[in-house]
Protein backbone atom coordinates (compact mmCIF):
# COMPACT_ATOMS: atom_id res chain seq x y z
CA UNK A 1 0.00 0.00 0.00
CA UNK A 2 0.75 3.56 -0.55
CA UNK A 3 2.67 5.44 2.59
CA UNK A 4 1.52 8.80 2.95
CA UNK A 5 4.28 10.83 4.61
CA UNK A 6 2.22 12.49 7.24
CA UNK A 7 3.94 13.71 9.65
CA UNK A 8 6.92 15.92 7.83
CA UNK A 9 5.05 18.96 7.16
CA UNK A 10 3.34 18.69 10.69
CA UNK A 11 6.92 17.58 12.50
CA UNK A 12 9.23 20.25 10.78
CA UNK A 13 7.20 22.93 12.60
CA UNK A 14 7.15 21.41 15.73
CA UNK A 15 11.01 20.97 15.34
CA UNK A 16 11.11 24.87 15.13
CA UNK A 17 12.92 26.08 18.25
CA UNK A 18 10.94 27.42 20.83
CA UNK A 19 12.27 30.15 22.72
CA UNK A 20 12.19 31.61 26.03
CA UNK A 21 9.26 33.70 26.28
CA UNK A 22 8.70 37.24 28.64
CA UNK A 23 4.87 36.16 30.04
CA UNK A 24 4.59 36.69 33.70
CA UNK A 25 5.24 33.06 35.06
CA UNK A 26 3.85 32.63 37.75
CA UNK A 27 2.64 29.17 39.33
CA UNK A 28 -0.86 30.30 38.70
CA UNK A 29 -0.35 31.25 35.20
CA UNK A 30 1.10 28.37 34.62
CA UNK A 31 -1.45 26.46 35.48
CA UNK A 32 -3.87 27.90 33.51
CA UNK A 33 -1.98 27.99 30.16
CA UNK A 34 -1.34 24.45 30.83
CA UNK A 35 -5.73 24.03 30.88
CA UNK A 36 -5.70 26.29 27.81
CA UNK A 37 -3.24 24.01 26.16
CA UNK A 38 -5.11 20.68 27.16
CA UNK A 39 -8.46 22.48 26.12
CA UNK A 40 -6.70 23.36 22.70
CA UNK A 41 -5.32 19.67 22.21
CA UNK A 42 -8.45 17.89 22.83
CA UNK A 43 -10.62 19.74 20.73
CA UNK A 44 -8.21 19.20 17.73
CA UNK A 45 -8.40 15.91 19.30
CA UNK A 46 -12.94 16.52 18.30
CA UNK A 47 -12.26 18.30 15.28
CA UNK A 48 -10.18 15.53 13.39
CA UNK A 49 -12.35 12.97 14.92
CA UNK A 50 -15.44 14.32 13.02
CA UNK A 51 -13.51 14.51 10.05
CA UNK A 52 -12.23 10.78 10.23
CA UNK A 53 -16.15 10.03 11.18
CA UNK A 54 -17.22 12.10 7.81
CA UNK A 55 -14.55 9.88 5.77
CA UNK A 56 -15.77 6.64 6.81
CA UNK A 57 -19.50 8.10 5.81
CA UNK A 58 -17.73 7.88 2.53
CA UNK A 59 -15.83 5.13 2.13
CA UNK A 60 -19.55 3.30 3.92
CA UNK A 61 -21.25 5.19 1.10
CA UNK A 62 -19.47 4.74 -1.49
CA UNK A 63 -16.69 1.74 -1.12
CA UNK A 64 -13.32 1.86 -3.41
CA UNK A 65 -9.57 2.78 -3.07
CA UNK A 66 -9.97 6.60 -3.04
CA UNK A 67 -12.68 6.37 -0.05
CA UNK A 68 -10.56 3.83 1.66
CA UNK A 69 -7.41 5.83 1.46
CA UNK A 70 -9.17 8.99 2.44
CA UNK A 71 -10.54 7.43 5.71
CA UNK A 72 -6.94 6.04 6.46
CA UNK A 73 -5.35 9.33 5.88
CA UNK A 74 -8.12 10.77 8.34
CA UNK A 75 -7.00 9.00 10.68
CA UNK A 76 -3.77 9.57 10.64
CA UNK A 77 -4.33 12.87 10.52
CA UNK A 78 -6.61 12.25 13.81
CA UNK A 79 -4.02 10.78 16.00
CA UNK A 80 -1.64 13.98 16.09
CA UNK A 81 -3.90 15.74 18.33
CA UNK A 82 -4.53 12.92 20.20
CA UNK A 83 -1.26 11.78 21.07
CA UNK A 84 -0.14 14.80 22.05
CA UNK A 85 -3.19 14.70 24.74
CA UNK A 86 -1.45 11.74 26.58
CA UNK A 87 0.64 14.11 28.79
CA UNK A 88 -2.39 15.00 30.45
CA UNK A 89 -3.27 11.62 31.40
CA UNK A 90 -1.12 10.39 34.15
CA UNK A 91 -1.38 13.88 36.51
CA UNK A 92 -4.99 14.06 35.99
CA UNK A 93 -7.07 10.73 36.61
CA UNK A 94 -10.00 12.05 35.30
CA UNK A 95 -8.32 11.79 31.82
CA UNK A 96 -6.38 8.32 32.62
CA UNK A 97 -10.06 6.59 33.42
CA UNK A 98 -11.41 7.92 30.39
CA UNK A 99 -8.41 6.76 28.03
CA UNK A 100 -8.61 3.27 27.69
CA UNK A 101 -12.07 3.44 25.87
CA UNK A 102 -10.24 5.61 22.80
CA UNK A 103 -6.40 4.13 23.15
CA UNK A 104 -6.34 1.11 24.45
CA UNK A 105 -3.83 -1.68 22.88
CA UNK A 106 -2.40 -3.56 21.99
CA UNK A 107 -5.53 -5.96 21.11
CA UNK A 108 -6.82 -8.83 20.12
CA UNK A 109 -8.24 -7.78 17.00
CA UNK A 110 -9.67 -11.51 16.50
CA UNK A 111 -12.16 -10.16 18.63
CA UNK A 112 -13.78 -7.76 16.07
CA UNK A 113 -13.41 -9.14 12.70
CA UNK A 114 -11.77 -11.94 10.38
CA UNK A 115 -8.03 -12.69 11.45
CA UNK A 116 -5.37 -15.58 9.60
CA UNK A 117 -5.50 -18.55 10.27
CA UNK A 118 -1.98 -18.53 12.20
CA UNK A 119 -3.53 -15.27 14.43
CA UNK A 120 -1.24 -15.54 17.95
CA UNK A 121 -3.52 -14.42 20.74
CA UNK A 122 -3.73 -14.02 24.62
CA UNK A 123 -4.00 -17.78 25.40
CA UNK A 124 -7.39 -18.69 27.35
CA UNK A 125 -8.79 -15.21 25.88
CA UNK A 126 -11.83 -16.86 24.24
CA UNK A 127 -12.68 -13.34 23.31
CA UNK A 128 -9.50 -13.10 21.20
CA UNK A 129 -11.70 -15.03 18.22
CA UNK A 130 -14.61 -14.06 18.77
CA UNK A 131 -15.44 -12.16 15.86
CA UNK A 132 -18.12 -9.63 16.29
CA UNK A 133 -18.45 -8.97 12.85
CA UNK A 134 -19.25 -12.67 11.79
CA UNK A 135 -21.98 -13.39 14.56
CA UNK A 136 -25.10 -11.95 16.23
CA UNK A 137 -24.79 -13.61 19.52
CA UNK A 138 -21.42 -14.22 21.39
CA UNK A 139 -20.93 -17.63 23.96
CA UNK A 140 -19.02 -16.39 26.60
CA UNK A 141 -19.17 -19.30 29.54
CA UNK A 142 -22.25 -20.02 30.63
CA UNK A 143 -23.64 -16.49 29.42
CA UNK A 144 -25.13 -15.72 25.81
CA UNK A 145 -24.25 -12.02 24.35
CA UNK A 146 -26.79 -10.44 21.97
CA UNK A 147 -24.28 -8.62 19.40
CA UNK A 148 -27.17 -8.53 16.97
CA UNK A 149 -27.68 -5.18 16.54
CA UNK A 150 -23.91 -3.15 16.64
CA UNK A 151 -23.84 0.37 18.52
CA UNK A 152 -21.73 2.47 20.13
CA UNK A 153 -23.08 1.51 23.87
CA UNK A 154 -22.87 -2.24 22.87
CA UNK A 155 -19.37 -1.79 21.53
CA UNK A 156 -18.48 -0.14 24.99
CA UNK A 157 -19.94 -2.92 26.51
CA UNK A 158 -17.73 -5.05 25.05
CA UNK A 159 -14.29 -3.50 26.12
CA UNK A 160 -11.90 -6.48 28.47
CA UNK A 161 -15.00 -8.51 27.60
CA UNK A 162 -14.48 -11.77 29.95
CA UNK A 163 -11.79 -9.87 31.97
CA UNK A 164 -9.16 -9.98 29.50
CA UNK A 165 -7.46 -6.47 29.10
CA UNK A 166 -6.62 -7.45 24.99
CA UNK A 167 -9.95 -7.49 24.16
CA UNK A 168 -10.27 -3.85 22.93
CA UNK A 169 -14.05 -3.47 21.02
CA UNK A 170 -13.37 0.54 21.02
CA UNK A 171 -11.28 3.56 20.07
CA UNK A 172 -8.66 4.33 17.90
CA UNK A 173 -6.70 1.05 16.94
CA UNK A 174 -10.31 -0.57 16.45
CA UNK A 175 -11.53 1.69 14.19
CA UNK A 176 -7.09 1.55 12.88
CA UNK A 177 -7.75 -2.30 12.54
CA UNK A 178 -11.27 -2.22 10.29
CA UNK A 179 -9.46 0.07 8.28
CA UNK A 180 -6.18 -1.47 7.23
CA UNK A 181 -6.62 -4.99 8.89
CA UNK A 182 -3.85 -7.02 10.03
CA UNK A 183 -0.09 -6.38 9.17
CA UNK A 184 0.88 -9.94 8.57
CA UNK A 185 4.13 -8.54 7.32
CA UNK A 186 5.89 -9.57 10.84
CA UNK A 187 9.73 -7.06 10.87
CA UNK A 188 9.24 -6.94 6.99
CA UNK A 189 7.78 -3.99 5.27
CA UNK A 190 4.58 -3.21 4.61
CA UNK A 191 1.32 -2.54 6.91
CA UNK A 192 -1.90 -3.56 6.86
CA UNK A 193 -4.03 -4.43 3.27
CA UNK A 194 -7.93 -4.82 3.82
CA UNK A 195 -9.30 -4.42 0.66
CA UNK A 196 -11.77 -1.57 -0.03
CA UNK A 197 -14.10 -4.37 -0.51
CA UNK A 198 -14.53 -5.52 2.77
CA UNK A 199 -17.07 -2.90 2.64
CA UNK A 200 -18.59 -3.15 -0.46
CA UNK A 201 -22.50 -4.61 -0.81
CA UNK A 202 -23.69 -7.96 -2.56
CA UNK A 203 -21.80 -9.67 -4.63
CA UNK A 204 -18.84 -7.78 -4.89
CA UNK A 205 -18.30 -7.88 -0.64
CA UNK A 206 -15.37 -9.62 0.20
CA UNK A 207 -14.59 -12.04 3.54
CA UNK A 208 -18.62 -11.86 4.42
CA UNK A 209 -20.43 -9.58 6.50
CA UNK A 210 -19.51 -6.14 5.04
CA UNK A 211 -22.48 -4.83 6.39
CA UNK A 212 -21.84 -5.35 9.67
CA UNK A 213 -18.31 -4.26 9.50
CA UNK A 214 -19.70 -0.97 7.88
CA UNK A 215 -21.89 -0.40 11.35
CA UNK A 216 -19.19 -1.59 13.30
CA UNK A 217 -16.91 1.23 11.93
CA UNK A 218 -19.42 3.53 11.80
CA UNK A 219 -20.67 2.60 16.06
CA UNK A 220 -16.81 2.89 16.63
CA UNK A 221 -16.48 6.39 14.92
CA UNK A 222 -19.35 7.49 17.03
CA UNK A 223 -18.30 6.59 19.78
CA UNK A 224 -15.06 8.51 19.22
CA UNK A 225 -16.30 11.50 18.77
CA UNK A 226 -18.75 11.35 21.72
CA UNK A 227 -16.27 10.67 24.22
CA UNK A 228 -13.59 13.46 23.06
CA UNK A 229 -16.56 16.00 22.79
CA UNK A 230 -16.88 14.93 26.78
CA UNK A 231 -13.03 15.56 27.44
CA UNK A 232 -13.18 18.96 25.24
CA UNK A 233 -15.67 20.26 28.14
CA UNK A 234 -14.04 19.06 30.65
CA UNK A 235 -11.02 21.63 29.71
CA UNK A 236 -13.48 23.85 28.39
CA UNK A 237 -13.13 27.37 30.23
CA UNK A 238 -16.76 28.15 29.17
CA UNK A 239 -18.07 25.22 31.14
CA UNK A 240 -18.86 25.77 34.87
CA UNK A 241 -18.38 22.72 37.65
CA UNK A 242 -15.91 20.94 35.04
CA UNK A 243 -12.55 19.43 35.82
CA UNK A 244 -10.46 22.42 34.79
CA UNK A 245 -12.33 24.61 37.10
CA UNK A 246 -11.58 22.29 39.55
CA UNK A 247 -8.15 22.34 38.55
CA UNK A 248 -8.08 25.86 38.59
CA UNK A 249 -9.86 26.42 41.98
CA UNK A 250 -7.09 23.70 43.60
CA UNK A 251 -3.75 25.17 44.99
CA UNK A 252 -1.06 26.04 41.63
CA UNK A 253 1.61 23.79 43.60
CA UNK A 254 -0.93 20.48 42.96
CA UNK A 255 -1.50 22.01 39.58
CA UNK A 256 2.33 22.10 39.11
CA UNK A 257 2.86 18.84 40.30
CA UNK A 258 0.12 17.28 37.97
CA UNK A 259 2.05 19.06 35.08
CA UNK A 260 5.43 17.41 35.80
CA UNK A 261 4.30 14.03 36.72
CA UNK A 262 2.47 13.74 33.74
CA UNK A 263 5.56 14.54 31.55
CA UNK A 264 7.91 12.59 33.62
CA UNK A 265 5.20 9.34 33.89
CA UNK A 266 4.78 9.74 29.89
CA UNK A 267 8.58 10.30 28.85
CA UNK A 268 9.88 7.61 31.23
CA UNK A 269 7.68 4.48 32.00
CA UNK A 270 4.85 4.51 29.37
CA UNK A 271 6.73 5.98 25.83
CA UNK A 272 10.32 5.17 26.67
CA UNK A 273 9.01 1.84 28.82
CA UNK A 274 5.74 0.36 27.34
CA UNK A 275 5.97 2.01 24.07
CA UNK A 276 9.73 1.25 23.30
CA UNK A 277 11.71 -1.14 25.23
CA UNK A 278 9.07 -3.76 25.45
CA UNK A 279 8.77 -3.85 21.60
CA UNK A 280 12.30 -3.26 21.08
CA UNK A 281 13.55 -6.36 24.09
CA UNK A 282 10.74 -8.67 22.63
CA UNK A 283 11.25 -8.35 18.59
CA UNK A 284 7.60 -7.71 18.83
CA UNK A 285 5.39 -6.34 16.44
CA UNK A 286 2.36 -6.91 18.71
CA UNK A 287 3.56 -4.66 21.03
CA UNK A 288 3.95 -1.52 18.43
CA UNK A 289 1.84 0.91 19.00
CA UNK A 290 -0.09 1.99 15.67
CA UNK A 291 1.00 -1.44 14.47
CA UNK A 292 -1.97 -2.39 12.09
CA UNK A 293 -0.94 1.01 9.83
CA UNK A 294 2.61 0.96 10.66
CA UNK A 295 1.96 5.01 11.97
CA UNK A 296 4.04 3.83 15.25
CA UNK A 297 6.86 6.29 14.36
CA UNK A 298 4.50 9.47 14.48
CA UNK A 299 2.57 8.07 17.27
CA UNK A 300 5.81 7.81 19.42
CA UNK A 301 6.90 11.50 18.09
CA UNK A 302 3.63 13.29 18.97
CA UNK A 303 3.62 11.42 22.88
CA UNK A 304 7.17 13.40 22.75
CA UNK A 305 5.85 16.41 21.45
CA UNK A 306 3.24 16.69 23.90
CA UNK A 307 5.61 16.66 26.36
CA UNK A 308 7.60 19.45 24.86
CA UNK A 309 4.43 21.40 25.07
CA UNK A 310 4.07 21.27 28.24
CA UNK A 311 7.33 22.27 29.61
CA UNK A 312 7.45 24.77 27.19
CA UNK A 313 3.99 26.41 27.64
CA UNK A 314 3.58 26.10 23.32
CA UNK A 315 1.22 24.09 21.11
CA UNK A 316 0.34 24.57 17.55
CA UNK A 317 -3.18 23.68 16.46
CA UNK A 318 -3.46 22.12 13.24
CA UNK A 319 -5.04 24.95 11.89
CA UNK A 320 -1.40 26.46 12.12
CA UNK A 321 -2.56 28.49 15.10
CA UNK A 322 0.33 28.92 17.63
CA UNK A 323 -0.58 29.23 21.43
CA UNK A 324 2.36 30.28 23.69
CA UNK A 325 1.86 31.34 27.56
CA UNK A 326 4.05 30.77 31.11
CA UNK A 327 5.29 27.79 31.64
CA UNK A 328 7.61 25.28 34.12
CA UNK A 329 10.50 26.52 31.75
CA UNK A 330 9.98 29.86 32.70
CA UNK A 331 9.58 29.36 36.58
CA UNK A 332 12.90 27.11 36.37
CA UNK A 333 14.63 29.86 35.05
CA UNK A 334 13.40 32.51 37.56
CA UNK A 335 15.45 30.70 39.91
CA UNK A 336 17.81 29.04 37.99
CA UNK A 337 19.23 30.06 34.32
CA UNK A 338 21.79 27.98 33.71
CA UNK A 339 19.73 24.99 34.89
CA UNK A 340 17.04 26.26 32.48
CA UNK A 341 19.10 25.55 29.24
CA UNK A 342 20.53 22.15 30.34
CA UNK A 343 16.81 20.92 30.69
CA UNK A 344 16.13 22.80 27.35
CA UNK A 345 18.80 20.80 25.61
CA UNK A 346 17.70 17.71 27.41
CA UNK A 347 13.91 18.53 25.75
CA UNK A 348 15.81 19.52 22.28
CA UNK A 349 17.70 16.08 22.49
CA UNK A 350 14.96 14.14 23.25
CA UNK A 351 12.73 15.55 20.53
CA UNK A 352 14.97 15.30 17.78
CA UNK A 353 16.13 11.46 18.77
CA UNK A 354 12.59 10.33 18.69
CA UNK A 355 12.26 12.19 15.64
CA UNK A 356 14.67 9.81 13.99
CA UNK A 357 12.43 6.98 13.87
CA UNK A 358 10.10 9.59 11.75
CA UNK A 359 12.86 10.04 9.30
CA UNK A 360 13.69 6.66 9.35
CA UNK A 361 10.06 5.45 7.99
CA UNK A 362 9.74 8.97 5.53
CA UNK A 363 13.31 9.33 4.72
CA UNK A 364 14.63 5.47 4.12
CA UNK A 365 11.32 3.66 4.35
CA UNK A 366 12.37 1.73 7.26
CA UNK A 367 9.85 1.70 9.83
CA UNK A 368 9.26 1.19 13.71
CA UNK A 369 8.14 -2.82 13.01
CA UNK A 370 11.37 -3.05 10.82
CA UNK A 371 13.54 -1.03 13.65
CA UNK A 372 12.86 -3.32 16.49
CA UNK A 373 13.66 -6.94 14.28
CA UNK A 374 16.18 -8.96 16.17
CA UNK A 375 18.69 -8.82 13.03
CA UNK A 376 18.68 -5.32 12.79
CA UNK A 377 21.63 -3.44 14.70
CA UNK A 378 21.72 -0.33 13.52
CA UNK A 379 17.60 0.05 14.02
CA UNK A 380 17.84 -1.13 17.20
CA UNK A 381 20.49 1.49 18.18
CA UNK A 382 17.97 4.09 16.27
CA UNK A 383 15.51 3.19 19.23
CA UNK A 384 17.75 2.77 22.19
CA UNK A 385 18.79 5.96 21.10
CA UNK A 386 15.31 7.35 21.61
CA UNK A 387 15.08 5.48 24.69
CA UNK A 388 18.44 6.84 26.54
CA UNK A 389 17.29 10.38 25.53
CA UNK A 390 13.77 9.71 26.86
CA UNK A 391 15.46 9.07 30.11
CA UNK A 392 17.63 11.72 30.16
CA UNK A 393 14.20 14.41 29.91
CA UNK A 394 12.81 12.42 32.27
CA UNK A 395 16.26 13.22 35.12
CA UNK A 396 15.49 17.32 33.96
CA UNK A 397 11.76 16.65 34.26
CA UNK A 398 12.70 16.21 38.31
CA UNK A 399 15.40 18.71 37.99
CA UNK A 400 12.78 21.46 36.86
CA UNK A 401 10.79 19.72 40.22
CA UNK A 402 13.22 20.43 42.37
CA UNK A 403 14.13 23.90 40.87
CA UNK A 404 10.53 24.85 41.56
CA UNK A 405 9.98 23.45 45.18
CA UNK A 406 8.05 20.24 43.79
CA UNK A 407 9.80 17.42 45.79
CA UNK A 408 9.20 13.70 45.73
CA UNK A 409 8.15 13.73 42.42
CA UNK A 410 8.53 10.17 41.20
CA UNK A 411 7.49 9.47 37.99
CA UNK A 412 6.06 6.16 36.86
CA UNK A 413 8.32 3.74 35.39
CA UNK A 414 5.71 1.08 34.58
CA UNK A 415 7.71 -1.19 36.43
CA UNK A 416 10.85 -0.87 33.86
CA UNK A 417 14.48 -0.66 34.99
CA UNK A 418 16.70 2.42 33.07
Amino acid sequence: MMRTPLASACSVLALSAVSFATFAATPKAVVENYADIAHATFSDALVTSKQLDSAIDALIAKPSEKTLNEARQAWLVSRVPYQQSEVFRFGNAIVDDWEGQLNAWPLDEGLIDYVAQDYQYELGNVGAVANIVSHSSLKMGSETLDVNVITPDLLASLNELGGSEANVATGYHAIEFLLWGQDLNGTKSGAGERPYTDFASGDSCTNGNCDRRADYLKAASELLITDLTWMEGQWSATQADNYRAALLNDSAQNGLRKMLFGMGSLSLGELAGERMKVALEANSTEDEHDCFSDNTHNSHFYNEQGIYNVMTGTYQRLDGEKLSGPSVLELVKASDPKAAAMIKADFDNARSEVFKLVESAEKNNVYFDQLIAADNAEGNALVNGAIAALVQQTRSIEQAAGAIGITNLSPDTADHQF
